[in-house]
């Protein structure tokens, strides 16, 4: 199924989705945007014209998505999105890469990640006890047998592909996903996503760079497909009053905040002083998984006791902003579909960004294509967690035990 808004950078089909555990992330400088005084100028004009229609506006602080090594696999950006396993469904190259080098690059890394026998029986061990809600204690033990099984078996079928540096805390601890961050913030992703010139943008970022998405913010988002007890996938609808999509259904999202790490790590800073040196990864990684969270409980008005823990199932690229990315997470909650509907009535934190709730089965999710009716009523940032939905398949084995 090919959309021309939405694509997948990566997916976690191999294990069902990974778990905090198992995921890392770099942080560096080296990963921020690249600029010039005349883009940076473009960038403060645009965002000046931007604040003076819409007064409240705030610029903040965002993760920037650089780039990301999964398991054996070969380091890719967005720029060169090897298909890391057999592809189920359709990925969309966004940069210029010679065909055959592609193809070469793509057959040895399917091959490096054929999923041993006694991989598959960690993950089908670890899907049932992940999907209870308040279970994030008991999963550390049998979560640590998958990744030492990962971790020994990508020593035993590596590939040429460049490591994670010295900076990348825990290492040889059997993570599966390294994602590699630096800082944006909302104005330069205004000014650059959703600038006129991304097109120049992005091909300036090409000849400068050897990158099209150099010059652009990519902030990183996050998303959560959110199944109901009674297995209904909630879905919101936007308020016309938001800045993107409005009136559009959507999943419960918004962005991983590094403010929310420095003030845990206990640095009270305002967002323009921010810098990856106050931070360290695994506060970072946390953050990454506990905001999909609070997204939900602030815009569902789900309580946080509520949800089991977030399983990644990948991430996806919303091209109607230039192809910016999203971490999309699978989220299982202990409340039936009426209990949640009266809680979201009742109204959250950000209830005004959204003017409705609707739900609908797992299995209407996985049989959703370009024909369906409702396909033409999603965001694109849903469509994408749809996508990676189907493909990934989170929650699989809970349905059969039902």
């Amino acid at each position: 199924m090919m959309d021309p808004e939405v694509s997948v950078l990566l997916h976690c089909a191999a294990w069902r989705g990974l778990l905090e555990s198992q995921v890392q992330v770099e942080l560096s400088e080296r990963f921020n945007r690249q600029t010039d005084p005349a883009l940076e100028r473009q960038i403060e004009e645009a965002w000046t014209e931007r604040v003076s229609k819409e007064s409240w506006l705030f610029n903040g602080m965002k993760f920037r998505l650089h780039s990301f090594c999964l398991a054996s696999s070969c380091s890719v950006s967005p720029k060169h999105q090897s298909c890391t396993h057999p592809p189920l469904i359709p990925f969309l190259d966004l940069g210029e890469e010679p065909e055959g080098e592609l193809q070469d690059s793509r057959q040895r890394v399917e091959e490096s990640l054929c999923v041993t026998d006694s991989l598959q029986d960690a993950v089908q061990s670890n899907l049932d006890k992940r999907n209870r809600p308040g279970n994030q204690k008991e999963n550390v033990d049998s979560v640590r047998a998958l990744s030492q099984a990962s971790s020994k078996y990508s020593e035993s079928k590596s590939i040429t592909a460049e490591r994670p540096s010295k900076n990348t805390e825990d290492q040889g601890t059997g993570h599966l996903l390294t994602l590699r961050l630096g800082l944006t913030c909302y104005k330069d992703y205004l000014g650059t996503n959703w600038s006129c010139r991304v097109a120049e943008l992005r091909q300036r970022g090409e000849v400068e760079f050897g990158d099209p998405l150099a010059l652009l913010a990519q902030p990183l988002g996050v998303g959560a497909v959110l199944c109901t007890d009674d297995g209904q996938v909630v879905l919101i609808r936007r308020s016309q009053r938001v800045a993107e999509a409005g009136g559009l259904l959507d999943i419960p999202g918004g962005h991983p905040e590094p403010k929310v790490v420095c003030e845990r790590l206990g640095q009270a800073v305002c967002e323009q002083q921010i810098s990856v040196d106050m931070m360290s990864q695994r506060p970072v990684v946390s953050e990454l998984f506990s905001s999909v969270c609070a997204e939900i409980r602030d815009e569902v008005n789900i309580p946080l006791s509520s949800l089991g823990e977030p399983v990644l199932m990948g991430v996806a690229l919303n091209h109607t902003s230039a192809g910016r990315p999203s971490a999309e997470f699978y989220v299982s909650c202990s409340l039936t579909t009426d209990e949640v509907r009266k809680l979201y009535w009742k109204g959250g934190a950000e209830a005004h960004e959204s003017t409705d709730i609707v739900f609908f089965s797992r299995t209407e999710v996985l049989q959703l294509d370009r024909s369906s009716p409702l396909w033409s009523e999603l965001c694109p940032s849903a469509k994408g967690a749809m996508l990676l939905y189907q493909t990934v398949k989170p929650d699989s084995e809970r349905d059969q035990s039902r």
